[in-house]
């Protein structure tokens, strides 16, 4: 039997666990300092890290919030987490939580996060909805995620290289994509950024792969991309091998509307 999209992730996050909270591009993004900076969170609030992975998004806010609630879908990547933030913050609760079918009453939370997880949710429109009901009017969120081009021939190529490297992938929305959702579910644009994320491809492709099979199919697809594509995504190539590639990302602060 075929195994169902969120089956695909836990047992993907569930072996890697650790790897999320050490992965640079996870646990060193400058977006991490900015999340503060945006939200400017008060000691008062209630704040919900959706697929919280790693936890660097837990570990920044905690020190500014009332409470945090830390949630993930893969119940091993949460303990990992848990085991490695509970001896430094007292004011985080970890919950079993799927962002698509959140177990919360609405308006619940002064803010919500979901960083670096979206494109792995197979119903993203359930995921802005529920992540919309939970919070209070007025209250916060920020979506970071990888987003695909506006160019459908280079989107094309940039999920393919997801999945190829990442069953667990759902599909990476493009910007616009995810500003239609956002509108339609009473969220309110208040800034946002375009960012490039440059991957050091040996580390990236060794994460989720699980044979050396599987990483060279997602080298050939770099390697044989055309000039168009290659130039797009920054592909660094030395002695016939991948070294580094440059994706999209954005980095938006939304409102909820009263």
């Amino acid at each position: 039997m075929d195994k169902t999209p969120k089956q695909k992730v836990k047992e993907v996050f569930g072996k890697n666990a650790d790897k999320y909270v050490t992965s640079d591009s996870h646990a060193k993004g400058d977006d991490l300092s900015l999340l503060v900076e945006w939200l400017q969170p008060e000691n008062t609030w209630t704040v919900l890290d959706i697929a919280t992975g790693g936890g660097h998004v837990t570990k920044t806010l905690a020190p500014h919030a009332g409470t945090v609630f830390s949630t993930d879908l893969t119940e091993e990547m949460l303990e990992n987490t848990a085991k490695h933030l509970r001896d430094s913050f007292d004011n985080i609760h970890y919950v079993v939580a799927d962002a698509e079918a959140l177990p919360f009453l609405k308006e619940t939370f002064d803010a919500a996060i979901c960083r670096i997880a979206p494109h792995h949710f197979p119903n993203p429109e359930r995921f802005i909805a529920e992540m919309s009901r939970v919070l209070k009017k007025g209250g916060r969120f920020v979506l970071i995620d990888n987003v695909a081009p506006a160019d459908s021939e280079l989107a094309q190529f940039m999920n393919t290289t997801e999945k190829l490297r990442d069953d667990s992938h759902s599909r990476c929305l493009s910007k616009e994509e995810w500003k239609m959702l956002l509108e339609e579910n009473g969220m309110v644009e208040r800034k946002s950024a375009d960012r490039r994320k440059t991957f050091d491809y040996p580390s990236w492709v060794e994460r989720t792969t699980e044979s050396k099979e599987q990483i060279e199919r997602v080298s050939r697809h770099l390697l044989n991309s055309n000039e168009k594509t290659a130039d797009y995504f920054s592909i660094e190539v030395q002695d016939g091998k991948v070294q580094t590639f440059t994706i999209d990302e954005w980095m938006a602060l939304y409102e909820k509307a009263d």
